[in-house]
């Protein structure tokens, strides 16, 4: 493959744009063939990502507007534009607005895609079949969580649907 560079996004437009209110991914790094994923997340004004772990890749978090904090290990950082975190896989945290919202941008490894595979029969006595994980796809970015009841997305930092009896 010999891909081409290309422009993507021009973030200050992409920031003027912002609606009142708007909240979760503003862009997402959507080309075919990349190692990467990266998301635009606007949080509006005193809102919140919940406490929230990724077990598998480390992030790059990049403040471009706004300010807020994150907490992790009862500690609070702030974040203002041009903070760079590194947030390491395990480590938990979570993100708090200020009173002009935060954005922020992330980058990680590809995480694979969903497939879907053909249904292969076993035999009654091994179990049956896997529970169905729908509910653990968030609904904006279609990143699959490894919590088993997710309030937040961690790529996007959309909230789950809230789900009887799981909160």
């Amino acid at each position: 493959m010999n891909a081409t560079p290309k422009v993507l996004a021009v973030l200050d437009e992409l920031l003027a744009s912002v609606a009142p209110g708007e909240r979760g991914a503003l862009w997402h790094l959507a080309e075919q063939g990349r190692e990467l994923d990266a998301n635009v997340v606007h949080l509006p004004p005193d809102t919140h990502v919940g406490e929230h772990q990724e077990d598998v890749l480390d992030v790059l978090l990049v403040v471009l507007a706004g300010s807020g904090g994150l907490r992790t290990g009862g500690r609070a950082l702030d974040l203002v534009p041009t903070t760079v975190m590194w947030l390491p896989r395990t480590s938990r945290r979570a993100l708090e607005a200020g009173p002009d919202g935060l954005t922020y941008l992330t980058v990680h490894r590809r995480r694979p895609g969903l497939t879907v595979k053909p249904a292969v029969r076993t035999p009654a006595h091994e179990g049956g079949e896997a529970p169905c994980m729908l509910d653990l796809v968030c609904p904006e970015c279609g990143r699959l969580s490894a919590d088993r009841a997710p309030r937040f997305c961690s790529a996007c930092g959309e909230a789950f649907p809230e789900r009887q009896g799981m909160y």
